[in-house]
């Protein structure tokens, strides 16, 4: 399996809030996701915080970010014109335990100049409480 780290484009069947607020407990369909962190918890736990790719244009009051042409080429995602990474809301998984977050599915990877803008774009959510998340492990 490859190790997913930071920048990483993967499938993922990413559950957005409306639909965890629904009571639905797995997304409907597998998108593209932005790791937009990685973090070791213990040696065999590591939390994986992945961000939506929609090629939907944003609503006004959504925090998201567009992806530049060469970082959609770059990421694989060439199937797409315009794309955003919504940057208010997330799903947390586990990746030793993750019944979702499948090894063989990754895409592509941002590079490291556009990782440490999402990067930064995601911190600065979290710090202004400005974000959802949605756990996807237990």
């Amino acid at each position: 399996m490859t190790e997913p780290k930071i920048g990483d484009v993967w499938r993922y069947p990413y559950l957005w809030k409306r639909e965890a607020l629904e009571g639905e407990d797995a997304g409907r369909k597998p998108r593209p996701t932005a790791l937009a962190a990685v973090v070791p918890v213990s040696q065999k736990s590591t939390r994986l915080y992945l961000l939506p790719i929609t090629g939907t244009k944003p609503f006004a009051d959504q925090n998201a970010l567009e992806i530049p042409a060469t970082e959609i080429r770059r990421a694989g995602l060439t199937e797409y014109k315009r794309l955003w990474i919504i940057i208010d809301e997330y799903n947390r998984d586990e990746l030793e335990m993750s019944f979702y977050f499948e090894p063989q599915a990754g895409i592509g990877s941002f590079s490291k100049a556009f990782v440490k803008v999402m990067a930064g774009r995601f911190a600065e959510a979290i710090r202004a409480g400005k974000i959802h998340e949605v756990k996807r492990t237990e």
